[in-house]
C-alpha cells in the first residue's frame, strides 16, 4: 500500500481562517449531531452498484465530515477518511477507533501517487473556496491520489435545483436555542450563501454553484473521464430537475 505518513496541519498565522475552518466544529456537532444515515446507504450502494465487478483494494473518503459514508465504505472496502476539521475527525475515531482517519486540507492530499482505487467526495463536500484555482488544485490532487483506471465520485448540489427551490429563511429550536439560517444567491451569482445565527454567534456556508458542465471540464483537466452523470441517489438520469449532480469519473 503506497500511502505516505500524512504531514501535521499547520494553522496560517498571518491570514483569516476560512468558513470552514470556523465552522465545521463542535457548535456543528450540537446544531447537526445526527445526519441522514440513509442517505448516506444510498450513496454507498448506489456507488457499488456501479462499480461492480471491479476490482476495488482502498478507498479515500475526501471531507469525511464524522465518518457517516466511511463507516459504510469500510464495510465494504479498505477506506481512509480525509477531513480538515478536527471536531469532526474526533466523532469519526469515537464510532470507528480502529480505522485510519486523517486530518489533512484536500488542496494538499498527504498521500503517494495512485495510491486509491477509488475516492469519494459525498454530499456537497466541496466547492467551498473562494477562488476557483483551489478547486482545481483539488481535483488535481486527487487525479493525483488515484490509480490509471481508478474511479472518483463526486456528489454535488445541483445549482439549478438550489435557485428554484431556495429557502429565504427558517427557524428552529435546538437544545433550548433558537437557530435562525438565512439563504441566499452571492450578488455574482456563482454561491449559495448560509448565514446560521445561533447563541448571540453567527456562522456562514458558502458553496460555489458548479455546473455539471464546469465540473466535468475541471474534471478533465484533472486527468479523469466523467462515465456517468445521475440525479440523485437511486442512479436516475440526471436534469436540470435533479436534486443532486452525482459525477462517476475514470481516471485516465
Amino acid at each position: 500500500m503506497m500511502i505516505a505518513r500524512p504531514s501535521p496541519v499547520h494553522p496560517r498565522p498571518t491570514e483569516p481562517a476560512d468558513w470552514f475552518e470556523q465552522w465545521f466544529g463542535d457548535e456543528y456537532l450540537r446544531l447537526y449531531p445526527h445526519r441522514d444515515e440513509s442517505d448516506a446507504a444510498e450513496a454507498i450502494d448506489l456507488i457499488a452498484a456501479r462499480l461492480k465487478g471491479r476490482k476495488v483494494n482502498s478507498v479515500l473518503d475526501l471531507a469525511c465530515g464524522a465518518g457517516r459514508h466511511a463507516r459504510l465504505l469500510c464495510d465494504r472496502w479498505w477506506t481512509v477518511g480525509l477531513d480538515l476539521s478536527p471536531a469532526l475527525l474526533r466523532v469519526a475515531r469515537r464510532d470507528s477507533p480502529d480505522a485510519p482517519y486523517v486530518r489533512a486540507d484536500m488542496r494538499d492530499l498527504p498521500f503517494a501517487p495512485e495510491s486509491f482505487d477509488l475516492a469519494v467526495n459525498l454530499f456537497t463536500s466541496f466547492g467551498y473556496f473562494d477562488d476557483d484555482r483551489e478547486h482545481a488544485q483539488v481535483l488535481s490532487c486527487v487525479g493525483n491520489a488515484t490509480r490509471r483506471g481508478g474511479m472518483f465520485v463526486l456528489d454535488f448540489l445541483n445549482p439549478e435545483e438550489v435557485r428554484r427551490n431556495l429557502v429565504e429563511r427558517d427557524e428552529r429550536v435546538v437544545g433550548g436555542a433558537i437557530v435562525e439560517q438565512f439563504r441566499r444567491i452571492s450578488a455574482d451569482g456563482k454561491y449559495v450563501e448560509k448565514t446560521i445565527r445561533v447563541r448571540a454567534r453567527e456562522y456562514l456556508e458558502r458553496v460555489r454553484l458548479f455546473s455539471a458542465a464546469e465540473l466535468e471540464v475541471m474534471l478533465t483537466a484533472a486527468g479523469f473521464d466523467v462515465v456517468e452523470r445521475c440525479g440523485d441517489y437511486t442512479g436516475a438520469s440526471w436534469s436540470e430537475e435533479s436534486p443532486r449532480t452525482i459525477l462517476f469519473a475514470r481516471r485516465r
